[in-house]
């Protein structure tokens, strides 16, 4: 067998293969489906300082190739996780990744700062693409000022492993990715959602509450190969890739073209299984290659 095991800060994965935040809860939710420690790791839902109701419904729709949600966040605050989720999945042996929101900088920091003490999360995925109220609704993310400045406050606030997720909604993702690894990123993962909209032509009126949403699934993937592929040229740190991963085959174009890791997103809705599914095709790619090593096809393109 050709070893799966790849590194992402001071982290060792058993294999590339993780989960999106917002595809798979908080992990037990599959556990009927897949042994939760197949995986080399799964992201949860994105967790915020204080509990969100999310966005009114309708908040999703499929498009073709894809599909919008505007779900807003919805989760029950940080000190829930802690008190009524960790507990159940602290134990399963694949690290426990906490994707990270916040509408301020002090919001992300008390969030990492409460998580830096639970000795099992041993890495953070931090949002960027959320509104800073205080200077009148921007991302953070859209910016390198913007991403900079989160970056540096979490690199103060969380001492373990720091991935930093990075919004395509730019015109030049290569200068973002950049600036958060100056301030200490240990990885970045890319691409979040494409802003995108879809309308009811026989109600005339927008599917989703809120107009727009993020576009996922199938039609984002070329998008999410060329952005990885310029950011892996330009960065030091690994870059974990996703966006439109369906299955094995979408995996491994992503680690061709400079992904260390991947993360499956839209794709466990449709099939909940498709995690080990994609272990099992990348253990069959490197046999039939003569792969020894699965880090050797990181980055050949």
């Amino acid at each position: 067998m050709a070893n799966l095991e790849v590194k992402i800060g001071d982290l060792s994965f058993k294999n590339p293969v993780l989960t999106a935040s917002g595809t798979f809860g908080y992990g037990e939710e599959f556990s009927d489906f897949i042994d939760l420690e197949r995986l080399g790791g799964f992201v949860v839902k994105g967790t915020t300082l204080s509990h969100r109701e999310g966005n009114p419904y309708p908040r999703m729709v499929e498009t073709p190739s894809g599909m919008l949600n505007a779900v807003g966040l919805q989760n029950k605050g940080v000190d829930y996780f802690i008190e009524n989720i960790y507990p159940k999945i602290k134990d399963i042996d694949s690290h426990v990744i906490v994707n990270v929101s916040g509408a301020t900088i002090s919001d992300y920091v008390a969030v990492c700062e409460k998580l830096n003490a639970l000795d099992r999360i041993n890495a953070i995925e931090v949002n960027i693409s959320c509104p800073n109220v205080k200077q009148g609704g921007m991302a953070f993310g859209t910016t390198c000022e913007g991403a900079a400045e989160v970056t540096k406050a979490v690199r103060k606030a969380f001492s373990k492993t720091v991935i930093v997720k990075l919004s395509p909604n730019v015109t030049d993702i290569v200068s973002i990715a950049k600036s958060v690894e100056a301030e200490g990123a240990d990885s970045v993962s890319l691409i979040n959602t494409l802003l995108g909209m879809a309308v009811d032509v026989e109600r005339r009126r927008p599917y989703l509450s809120t107009v727009t949403g993020g576009l996922s699934g199938p039609a984002v993937r070329p998008i999410a190969v060329r952005m990885v592929w310029q950011v892996a040229h330009a960065v030091e740190i690994p870059v974990i890739g996703l966006g439109g991963i369906m299955n094995g085959r979408d995996a491994i174009e992503f680690m061709l073209a400079g992904a260390t890791a991947i993360e499956v997103g839209t794709a466990n809705f449709i099939d909940p299984a498709v995690t080990v599914k994609i272990i099992e095709y990348m253990e069959g790619y490197c046999k039939r290659h003569g792969i020894a090593d699965i880090n050797e096809i990181i980055g050949v393109i």
